[in-house]
């Protein structure tokens, strides 16, 4: 990799680079202790085997590695390696990995875990991913720990439960005549349908989520999980593509329009939009999503910010307000409209969300207290009554499919996504893409034509629905669960942006909200960055470009390899079609563009290219 480090991914620090382990047809990446895109005959069967421990907020753990040993020859390789996990109060975990993977199509994952100490986790075992691509909706063989074997399905929409529990094997077919089997030992595993949190994956994990949680390993109480793959049958491999092969971009027909997109904006970045007048009337924002949040101290101060925006840059205004529920709700709500109207401020809708509605509520967990959604939304009218209403999730998706609102009372539904609540890699963002589809999907399984508004959708988190807050991020790391995230400052950011609007764009969003103004997730930098604070980070471009687009008919782009470049177009009543490309690798990737009336061209790593 040529390109400056900063450039792409917002700091210098970059990923190590996996080892690849390869064992006849069997192939598997290497990476901090973990095996990630597990392949034969260049098939992806596993998308990761991982021993994952969480703390109480489901953070993850970042093991210390010792006695690292690799060793393989043509027909097998074997890992060996130490690792301990430190808490906060100064617990300890050590354990021991065993990796041994061989020609005939086995593979094994084997840890040894102590306590030293009493140690405090929400999880602590494997987690295996299963890849969504080609496998959604697909035929399986379920055994459970009572030894029954079921076959059954993956699911095609998205489940918001766990579609299988008390799980010992899952066997799915490779391709025609081969399948695979992962067993796993040591513990009681289920599955969670991971395409709810935007992850491209099912992921099978241990320990039921219905037992309590935290809990405690007992300190000098060892616990052993192994799990082993097995691949039989001597089906033929697919033709493996030729390398740089350029990837051929295809349009098809015209749907429906390309969705307005809004920039959220909090009380405290207005002084700084105001500043910078310039340069937002430079991105084009179609709306502005103003974040009203009484429980963080928000106010008529707020909401005067708010006005004061507003009339600076005229377009359609959302106050995204939570309510607090805890007292009368027509009094809250009406409170809440006076306010607006004290302030001056014009709105174009209102989307409202009970506060208890942010924190999720885990599979065998009690409900909150929270009245019911039909008298939150009844009030909300009563209150904003000459104005459109909206509601869902102001977290993410797997709250809106497991708490589905009453979408009949309401002009519009929502809820955002996060790419890093469970893993925060460049190649599990971007992966992340792949879920979108099914995402979108789902809900109009369950809305149907209802309007749709995404976001605000970034790549760091600003709420944890799963526990106390979200993570502090001063170092700028690759962190899930992170505040803020390096990669938001680089081109990898305005690439994921791309392609997030790309893969949505089927759906006919109303409104799509990928990024704030400033701060954080703004589309200008901010104090502290190696450039100048209010210069323009690369997703302003990114940004700027889905803005001019916003109303254009989409039309159907498909790329010959969507894991590497995603492909968005629209068409205008004149005929004109515009088409942004982009690279989701950190290599070069030359793309064939015949399909617009010229050759090939050659995206650098994460570029975003617009034609015509």
């Amino acid at each position: 990799m040529t390109t400056d480090a900063f450039l792409l991914y917002g700091t210098r620090a970059v990923e190590a680079e996996p080892v690849r382990l390869s064992a006849g047809a069997l192939t598997a990446d290497f990476v901090n202790g973990n095996l990630r895109t597990i392949r034969h005959g260049g098939t992806e069967l596993l998308r990761a085997i991982a021993y994952i421990v969480r703390d109480r907020d489901w953070g993850t753990y970042e093991p210390v590695l010792t006695d690292l040993a690799i060793d393989q020859d043509a027909n097998s390789f074997s890992v060996g390696y130490s690792a301990s996990c430190t808490g906060p109060d100064g617990s300890r975990l050590r354990f021991r990995a065993t990796i041994e993977g061989s020609a005939e199509g086995r593979l094994t994952f084997d840890v040894s875990a102590l306590p030293e100490s009493d140690f405090e986790t929400n999880r602590c075992g494997f987690c295996i991913l299963h890849p969504i691509a080609g496998l959604a909706g697909s035929q399986v063989t379920v055994e459970h720990t009572d030894g029954h074997v079921v076959a059954t399905k993956l699911p095609e929409l998205i489940d918001p439960w766990q579609p299988f529990k008390d799980l010992r094997a899952i066997t799915h077919q490779v391709r025609p005549g081969v399948t695979a089997e992962c067993r796993m030992d040591g513990d009681t595993f289920e599955m969670e349908d991971q395409r709810n949190w935007s992850d491209a994956s099912y992921k099978t994990y241990v320990r039921p989520l219905a037992l309590p949680w935290p809990y405690v390993l007992p300190a000098g109480q060892p616990l052993r999980q192994t799990i082993s793959l097995r691949i039989t049958g001597e089906g033929t491999a697919p033709a493996a593509a030729v390398a740089n092969e350029p990837v051929r971009v295809e349009l098809g027909e015209a749907g429906p329009r390309l969705p307005d997109i809004g920039v959220v904006i909090y009380p405290e970045d207005v002084e700084t939009a105001l500043a910078n007048l310039s340069a937002l009337t430079t991105l084009g924002p179609q709306q502005l999503l103003f974040h009203y949040d009484p429980t963080r101290g928000h106010g008529l101060d707020a909401l005067r910010a708010f006005a004061r925006l507003a009339i600076a840059y005229p377009a359609e205004t959302t106050l995204e307000c939570v309510v607090t529920c805890t007292g009368d709700l027509d009094t809250e709500l009406s409170g809440v409209a006076d306010l607006v109207r004290q302030a001056g401020l014009s709105l174009s809708a209102i989307a409202v969300s009970p506060s208890v509605d942010r924190q999720s509520t885990p599979p065998g967990s009690a409900w909150p207290p929270c009245p019911p959604l039909e008298t939150v939304y009844a009030a909300a009218r009563r209150a904003f009554p000459d104005i459109r209403l909206g509601g869902g999730m102001f977290s993410y998706f797997t709250e809106l499919n497991r708490k589905r609102v009453p979408a009949d009372q309401l002009d519009f539904i929502t809820h955002c996504t996060c790419p890093i609540v469970h893993a925060a890699d460049d190649l599990s963002i971007m992966q992340s893409l792949e879920a979108l589809p099914f995402v979108t999907q789902s809900a109009r399984a369950i809305f149907g034509t209802k309007p749709y508004r995404i976001g605000p959708s970034t790549i760091a988190m600003r709420q944890n629905p799963y526990g106390g807050a979200t993570k502090p991020n001063p170092q700028g790391q690759r962190i899930a669960m992170a505040d803020r995230d390096p990669r938001h400052a680089g081109l990898f950011a305005a690439a994921w942006t791309i392609g997030y609007a790309a893969r949505v764009a089927p759906a006919g969003l109303e409104m799509l909200t990928l990024s704030s103004f400033t701060g954080p997730f703004g589309v200008l930098a901010s104090s502290g960055e190696p450039v100048a604070e209010g210069s323009p980070r690369p997703i302003f471009r990114a940004i700027k470009g889905l803005c001019e687009m916003a109303g254009l008919a989409h039309v159907a782009a498909r790329t010959s390899d969507e894991t590497r470049v995603l492909a968005l177009a629209g068409r205008s009543t004149s005929g004109k079609t515009i088409v942004w490309l982009a690279n989701l690798t950190a290599d070069d990737v030359p793309v064939d563009i015949s399909a617009f009336g010229r050759g090939h061209l050659v995206m650098t790593p994460y570029a975003i290219v617009r034609i015509g």
